[in-house]
């Protein structure tokens, strides 16, 4: 008998690859009627409207986590300031009276708690910064928002436990003999100024930690070594006058952020520290180093806002 031939069943229909061009058509009524690809990245511009738009969020946010910090902990909210102060007397037996780096500088206990104020700000920052995204996949999987909302309340929440701490270190002032002045005004920039470096840095560390999670357990070695550069326990303008180091050591020790924003407290709140020993344009690294890293860091992490939480 002749066969017959059967002739071959059509190809299936292919779904278009990732990444290649949708159907003009369909991108059409897309933007007819407002959509917009999912997870795609915003401009700047808009980043920054969505950002503000959730500024409840973010205070609400920051106001939480500082509140379930310390939940587990009997004496709940006071850790915050117990911390830094335990931090500060181990600081005074090891350094000022074991080293004696307290010689030579006047009113040595309130220099030494300012330091270790500032510096504790700087560096919780940092470190929380660091687990931003990382530490939070759960909420960046499940719900859309702009990703800076969370480095950002962090670092809100550090603020909100400085502020708790200033009035501690308030009453030590008071008890070293320290009078209110005028210059006390100044904690408002110097603090307004560290809130944007803070920031900015956190941003650029939740960013390189959320796809390095090992980074969170290198950052405590690196803050370490940054804050005995940054003139905590010591002063920095002694170090200079009595040893004859290179001229890029005395430009780095002088443009230390941490250090420029730590001096910039002592001057506003202790007499016995005045403008002789603050570093040449002070106000001006602070402010450069605000501008810096808020803009730099803002940038940096709106250009990886697509990915975070993939992969």
């Amino acid at each position: 008998m002749p066969q017959t031939l059967t002739p071959p069943a059509p190809a299936p229909a292919r779904a278009p690859r990732p990444g290649t061009a949708p159907d003009p058509e369909l991108r059409a009524l897309a933007e007819r009627h407002g959509l917009t690809v999912s997870g795609a990245r915003p401009s700047l511009g808009e980043y920054t409207r969505q950002l503000w738009h959730r500024r409840h969020f973010i205070t609400s946010f920051a106001t939480a986590k500082l509140t379930a910090m310390y939940t587990t902990a009997k004496l709940g909210q006071l850790w915050q300031v117990i911390t830094p102060l335990l931090n500060a007397g181990v600081y005074y037996l090891i350094f000022g009276v074991l080293i004696g780096t307290k010689r030579g500088v006047p009113d040595y206990i309130p220099f030494l708690v300012t330091g270790v104020f500032v510096f504790t700000f700087l560096q919780n920052s940092v470190m929380t910064g660091t687990r931003a995204i990382s530490g939070n996949l759960g909420l960046v999987r499940a719900l859309h928002f702009p990703r800076a909302c969370l480095p950002i309340s962090f670092c809100l929440a550090q603020l909100q436990q400085l502020l708790y701490s200033m009035g501690v270190l308030a009453v030590i002032l008071l008890c070293f003999g320290q009078v209110p002045t005028w210059s006390w005004l100044l904690v408002l920039p110097a603090l307004t100024l560290q809130f944007v470096f803070n920031t900015g840095l956190a941003m650029v560390m939740a960013r390189l930690g959320s796809k390095t999670p090992d980074l969170a357990q290198l950052m405590p070695f690196i803050m370490r070594t940054w804050m005995y550069a940054s003139g905590v326990m010591f002063s920095i303008d002694l170090i200079l006058k009595g040893k004859h180091l290179p001229k890029i050591v005395e430009i780095l020790l002088n443009g230390n952020p941490a250090a420029v924003y730590i001096d910039l407290m002592r001057f506003a709140l202790i007499d016995s520290f005045t403008h002789k020993q603050l570093p040449p344009h002070v106000w001006a690294f602070a402010g450069g180093w605000a501008l810096l890293a808020g803009v730099a860091g803002y940038v940096y992490f709106w250009k990886a806002e697509e990915r975070y939480g993939r992969g």
